[in-house]
C-alpha cells in the first residue's frame, strides 16, 4: 500500500447526530453516544460521513463535533478519523485545515460536488488537501451519488498522482469490479459498504468499513468483523442475512420512498436501540418515523441475531 502499510482497518463505527426537535444537535447526547462506542472497543470511529450529516452542518457545530470527538477518542486511546466532507471546496479545505490540527488518524474527504472534476482537477484538489492536511494522510470517500463515481481504473489513474490519499470509501461491484479493483487498486486501503465486508476480504480487496452495520449495533458489527479473521465462510453465512434484511427491509425506504442514505442509517441505529439517536434527521430532509424501527427491530433480532446482541 501506499505510505507504508495503512494501520487504519477494520470495523470503523459512524458518529450520527442527535437531532432534537427544535432542529438542535443534542452535545450531551452526543458525548454519550462517543462514549458508548468507545465502550464498544470497535476499530475505530468516523465523524460527518454521510450518516453524519456533514452537508448541513454550520462550520461552529463542525468544529465542536470534532473537538469533542477528539478529545475523548485521545484520553481513551480510540483511533479516530474525521470527515472534513463539504460540497463546496473553499469550506472542504478549510475543514481539513481545522481537522489536521486535532490529530486524527486520517482525514476523509470527497471530490468539489457542484461540478465534476476532472482527473486533473481532482489530482490538483487532492494534492492540495493534503499540503493543507499538515501530514495527516487523507480517505477519499467517493459515493455512489457523487457527481462523477470513479470506477476502479479512473481510481487507480488518480490515486498514483495523490501519494497523501492512502485509502478510499467506496461502493464494490460484481466479480468485474472486484477483478478491476484488484488490477488498479491493489496499493490502496479501499473500505467497501459494511454489510459487503466478508466479500470485500474474501476477495483480498477490503482494508474495512466505515460501516452501516456499525449503525446496527457497533458490538455486533465488530464480533463480525473479528469473525471475518478465523471463519471467512461464517461471516460469509452472516453477511448473506445481513444483505438480505437490507434488501428487503432498509433499501425499500430509498427506492420506494425516496428517503436519503442518511435516513436509513439513523433507522438502523434505532433499530439497533444501543445510543441515544432517534431517527430524526435536520430539516428540510425527512426521515423514518420511529415506529418503524420499532417493528424491524423485531425482525434483525429473530433473523440478525448474533449482530443484534
Amino acid at each position: 500500500m501506499k505510505s507504508g502499510e495503512f494501520a487504519i482497518r477494520g470495523n470503523w463505527a459512524s458518529l450520527l447526530l442527535p437531532i432534537e426537535a427544535d432542529d438542535n444537535i443534542e452535545f450531551g447526547k452526543l458525548g454519550d453516544e462517543i462514549d458508548i462506542l468507545i465502550e464498544a472497543k470497535v476499530d475505530g470511529i468516523y465523524s460527518n460521513g454521510t450518516a453524519g450529516e456533514f452537508h448541513n452542518q454550520s462550520e461552529e457545530e463542525f468544529d465542536r463535533i470534532q473537538l469533542m470527538l477528539a478529545e475523548r477518542c485521545h484520553k481513551a486511546g480510540m483511533a479516530f478519523v474525521i470527515g472534513a466532507c463539504q460540497p463546496d471546496s473553499t469550506i472542504m479545505l478549510n475543514r481539513v485545515r481545522r481537522a489536521a490540527s486535532l490529530q486524527p488518524a486520517a482525514i476523509q474527504l470527497i471530490l468539489p460536488d457542484w461540478w465534476p472534476l476532472t482527473d486533473a482537477e481532482a489530482i490538483d484538489y487532492l494534492n492540495r488537501a493534503m499540503e493543507i492536511s499538515n501530514g495527516i494522510p487523507l480517505i477519499l470517500y467517493n459515493p455512489p451519488h457523487a457527481k462523477r463515481v470513479l470506477s476502479p481504473r479512473e481510481l487507480g489513474g488518480i490515486l498514483a498522482e495523490t501519494p497523501g490519499v492512502i485509502g478510499v470509501k467506496l461502493a464494490d461491484g460484481d466479480s468485474a469490479w472486484y477483478a478491476e479493483a484488484r488490477e488498479h487498486l491493489s496499493r490502496t486501503a479501499l473500505f467497501v459498504p459494511g454489510h459487503h465486508l466478508a466479500t470485500g476480504i474474501r476477495e483480498g480487496i477490503a482494508a474495512g468499513s466505515f460501516s452501516n452495520v456499525a449503525c446496527l449495533n457497533p458490538r455486533g458489527a465488530q464480533r463480525w468483523s473479528d469473525l471475518m479473521r478465523t471463519d471467512i465462510g461464517a461471516a460469509i453465512e452472516t453477511e448473506k442475512r445481513i444483505c438480505k434484511f437490507m434488501d428487503q427491509h432498509i433499501v425499500p425506504f430509498r427506492q420506494k420512498a425516496g428517503y436519503s442514505n442518511a435516513a436509513l442509517d439513523k433507522l438502523l441505529c434505532a433499530i439497533g436501540k444501543w445510543g441515544p439517536v432517534s431517527t430524526r434527521l435536520r430539516f428540510p430532509y425527512r426521515w423514518i418515523d420511529d415506529s418503524e424501527a420499532d417493528r424491524l427491530r423485531i425482525v434483525a433480532r429473530r433473523e440478525l441475531g448474533e449482530i443484534m446482541i
